[in-house]
């Protein structure tokens, strides 16, 4: 087949310190005997395209042949900027010559910009492709549930109009999250095709990181349990319990915590530890650093803030980072449970009667603090064999193309 895949936001390895999961499904596909091609932007925060005065470029990169316009950039994810730098890019699809290229069978969507089904549309109606509609994020119930803004403002209502349109044109449509099914029903109320193809991994990105070489030894406390976070510090991220947690255990001695990343948060998060020895705030570290960092703590700890999104579950590039660390999990998440409870290699904090989420952390930490170092390593290890067996994108792309197939041959 030809397939064609459209995401503004989809990093080739050519320009990415990580390639995007949807640049690793066009490697797959291509090794399985079929032409791809991705169209991408160059405003685009996960890589660095070079400077060019040029609208249009295609380069075949690794086998994939890649498209990639030049399009308006942003300094902030949270501003008209990046609105507007969506509709730029559908501009230079549109406006696309793409009469020397194979016509496509399949045209696969992928969010965000979810303005491109419009595109998408326009594609299957004209070469009677099979329209794939995938779903990262599901906007725009982000906005409204993460962003603050109302159900009834002008831009709420355009982009829910543009998701229901592309639910209703959609021969299937896929998420990244195991329940997106069960909003979509919610949206446009008819039976549809429906497929899971979450987050994955590169085996080449996470070869076993080595304590020898790593940066991180002999930075941190001998003889403590070393809790590790890693990621951005703001709203969304919920880490006010744990900072309280981390303060009510300041005198613990059996507890070092390690926070890495940056945020709007983190300053006042500094300032209520700042007494504190028990932990300490690490810069925003390179991608390539993530997994030496994650190999010299013992336990691993993200959080969410409850919201309706969380609902149809969770696609986070961390939960899959941090089982790939075969280290156990503290997860305050309370949305649908996937992967960590499957994989068994942590928990899903659950508050109990009068509990609350400091105090739930709290008794989280001291049932792993009690183990031993092999009952801790036992237990990690579950989930990284769970990834393995599980979330590799060779495997992930040839169920992805299975379905596709189903519903293109039926």
């Amino acid at each position: 087949m030809n397939i064609w895949c459209i995401s503004k936001y989809a990093s080739p390895a050519k320009y990415a310190k990580v390639p995007a999961r949807l640049f690793y499904f066009c490697q797959e596909w291509q090794k399985l005997g079929h032409e791809v091609h991705l169209f991408t932007s160059d405003s685009n925060h996960l890589a660095q395209f070079p400077r060019s005065e040029r609208t249009h470029h295609q380069e075949n990169i690794e086998g994939v042949w890649v498209h990639w316009f030049k399009t308006k950039k942003y300094k902030t994810t949270a501003s008209v900027a990046r609105i507007v730098s969506w509709f730029d890019f559908e501009r230079r699809l549109f406006g696309f010559k793409h009469r020397q290229l194979n016509p496509p069978d399949v045209v696969l969507v992928s969010s965000l910009s979810i303005l491109s089904i419009v595109y998408g549309y326009y594609l299957k109606r004209k070469y009677g492709a099979t329209l794939v509609f995938e779903i990262r994020d599901i906007w725009p119930l982000t906005m409204t549930e993460e962003g603050g803004f109302s159900k009834y403002h002008p831009l709420t209502l355009f982009i829910g109009a543009i998701e229901k349109f592309g639910y209703q044109v959609a021969d299937l449509i896929v998420g990244t999250m195991p329940g997106l099914n069960k909003h979509v029903k919610n949206v446009i109320h008819k039976d549809f095709n429906f497929h899971c193809a979450p987050l994955g991994f590169h085996p080449d990105n996470y070869k076993a990181a080595s304590l020898d070489n790593n940066a991180f030894v002999g930075r941190f406390p001998e003889n403590k349990t070393i809790v590790g976070y890693a990621g951005s510090m703001g709203i969304t991220n919920a880490l006010e319990p744990f900072i309280e947690a981390i303060y009510d255990l300041q005198h613990d001695a059996r507890f070092y915590f390690v926070l890495v990343g940056s945020g709007d948060l983190r300053a006042g998060f500094e300032e209520r530890l700042k007494e504190c020895t028990n932990v300490v705030f690490l810069p925003r570290i390179e991608q390539s650093q993530v997994k030496d960092l994650l190999a010299y703590c013992d336990v691993l700890y993200l959080s969410t803030n409850d919201s309706k999104v969380w609902e149809y579950g969770q696609s986070m590039n961390k939960v899959v980072e941090y089982m790939l660390a075969a280290k156990p999990i503290i997860a305050s998440y309370t949305g649908y449970p996937s992967m960590i409870n499957e994989a068994e290699c942590g928990y899903f904090l659950t508050p109990q009667d009068g509990e609350t989420p400091k105090e739930a952390i709290i008794r989280a930490l001291s049932v792993i603090g009690s183990m031993s170092q092999a009952e801790r390593q036992v237990m990690g290890e579950r989930g990284k064999q769970w990834i393995y067996q599980h979330r590799s994108y060779s495997l992930l792309a040839q169920q992805y193309l299975a379905k596709i197939e189903s519903i293109s041959n039926g």
